[in-house]
């Protein structure tokens, strides 16, 4: 049964599903929204019973693996599989895709070209998460950035275009340097490309080719992350985009470049990665105050959320960084948390502007009295952003701290000063959290009721942000799930730096 293909046909169907779309009729919206949900719940139901019934927690190998001959010429496969560092990000890639579809009901301009950017994006996106030859890991990467360019630039503010170009030539840029690394990589060594994952994980190369190798996909993952400096395109794109977008932005595409440091530059290039190791701890402690800092002095709703994101992304590379399995752990953790996390408030905020117009918080305030059903959800997941006991976010951090102290490459003397910085991090996050749930809800405020819709939050709004709420709480509580899929897979990825 481990050779039926699970994994292509999870990969496959959203966008050859989603190419129908074209067939129905142009009026047809409400159809269109049902048939796409119906698309991204199957593959989602799909994934869960592949994992459920044909995948062992307690096998650091991959599983599920698909090995077809697709290019003759140059030896290129059709290859993917599964471990436990992927299927965290898989389902996660799920169950945030459908939900930003269910979100996206207000849309109505061009409808069926909107679902079938989404679910493209959505086939993009599990494809990079499941590739085992790398090749194929760079086209995947490739496929997911025109869906999200047209999204942007069709579907947002009236800077969408400003932001959207920005956007793909951030990216589009990054991924020359991850195309060199791919190529070099898989001819290093052999006079036929060698692009199999496993095969490039035992090759050795020389430290000078490492640090060249690291640094090109570096700049690739650390744009998608992002990473100081390269972060500018995410607050203009995620200010402009609409809100089904923005969920997928930062549950999603951000968790992409995490998860290529972990898969390419950590697993793949493990010399240079220990030598560049504390350079990028002190760049994530830096991005964690930097960042929480900006987003305070921030007067756009989205903008504020979107550098919480980026200052919350530098957990995620301090855990990486510390080249320890809690600290690795953690950054997983943290993964999935902010995936959760950051789609919820962009969405909230999104359904906020549909009711009252307005991004700028200067300009809100008293939101808690005619709508106290957004108040409690919006407070309830900002809560979970500052890091409350009982939330992922707490849990996520506390265990990336635990990895950096526990950390056996670095000083006594640099594990306090870098763990003081993020406590630092952690104190700025209430500041700036707490001071938008009191400009957006708390005092009086007389809206303009010609431009403002009074309504409360309705079935479906309350829907998604319970869906979203009950995994954060319960990662919270029990955070073993998420670290029993990833354990083994790091204590054979950490057995590299030992």
């Amino acid at each position: 049964m481990n050779f039926f293909p699970w994994l292509t046909i999870v990969v496959v169907l959203p966008i050859s599903a989603g190419s129908l779309i074209f067939l129905f009729p142009h009026r047809g919206n409400k159809v269109i929204r049902w048939y796409t949900i119906c698309i991204c719940l199957m593959n989602l139901l799909l994934t869960t019973y592949a994992f459920c019934y044909h995948f062992q927690l307690d096998d650091p190998l991959i599983q599920l693996t698909e090995n077809y001959k697709w290019i003759n010429f140059f030896d290129f496969y059709w290859r993917f599989g599964i471990d436990g560092l992927s299927i965290g990000p898989i389902l996660l890639t799920g169950f945030i895709t459908t939900l930003a579809t269910l979100a996206a009901q207000p849309v109505t301009r061009e409808s069926r070209l909107f679902h079938f950017l989404m679910l493209a994006m959505y086939s993009g996106q599990i494809g990079s998460f499941s590739s085992r030859d790398i090749l194929l890991f760079f086209i995947m990467w490739e496929l997911e950035l025109i869906p999200v360019y047209l999204l942007l630039s069709m579907w947002g503010g009236k800077k969408r275009l400003y932001s959207a170009t920005k956007f793909i030539l951030y990216t589009a840029g990054s991924s020359i340097f991850l195309l060199m690394g791919v190529l070099g990589i898989g001819l290093y060594g052999s006079n036929e490309p060698t692009l199999n994952f496993e095969t490039s994980a035992n090759q050795s190369y020389p430290v000078t080719l490492e640090i060249i190798f690291y640094i090109g996909f570096l700049i690739a993952f650390a744009v998608k992350s992002p990473i100081i400096p390269l972060h500018t395109w995410l607050p203009d794109t995620h200010g402009e985009a609409h809100y089904s977008t923005c969920m997928l932005l930062a549950g999603i595409l951000l968790k992409m470049g995490a998860y290529g440091l972990v898969r390419i530059n950590m697993e793949l290039l493990p010399h240079a990665h220990s030598l560049f190791s504390p350079w990028l701890i002190l760049l994530g402690a830096i991005q964690i105050i930097y960042a929480a800092s900006t987003s305070l002095g921030q007067r756009n709703l989205k903008k504020r959320i979107a550098y919480s994101s980026v200052s919350h992304m530098g957990f995620i590379i301090i855990g990486i960084s510390s080249i320890s399995d809690t600290g690795l752990n953690g950054a997983i953790l943290q993964i999935i948390s902010h995936g959760f996390i950051g789609a919820a408030l962009f969405f909230l905020a999104g359904t906020s502007y549909d009711r009252i117009r307005l991004f700028y918080l200067d300009e809100m305030g008293g939101m808690a009295i005619p709508m106290p059903k957004i108040f409690t959800v919006f407070s309830i997941l900002s809560m979970a952003s500052l890091a409350l006991p009982g939330m992922s976010g707490f849990v996520a951090e506390l265990i990336v701290f635990f990895g950096i102290i526990t950390s056996q490459k670095y000083l006594l003397m640099t594990k306090i000063l870098i763990t003081f910085v993020m406590a630092i991090g952690m104190i700025l996050t209430p500041i700036y959290s707490l001071s938008m749930l009191r400009q957006m809800f708390y005092g009086y405020k007389f809206f303009n009721t010609s431009n403002s819709f009074f309504f409360d939050s309705g079935p479906r709004e309350l829907f998604i942000s319970i869906s979203i709420l009950i995994p954060v709480i319960v990662i919270g509580i029990y955070p073993d799930f998420i670290f029993s899929l990833s354990v083994d897979k790091v204590e054979a990825i950490l057995s590299n730096f030992l």
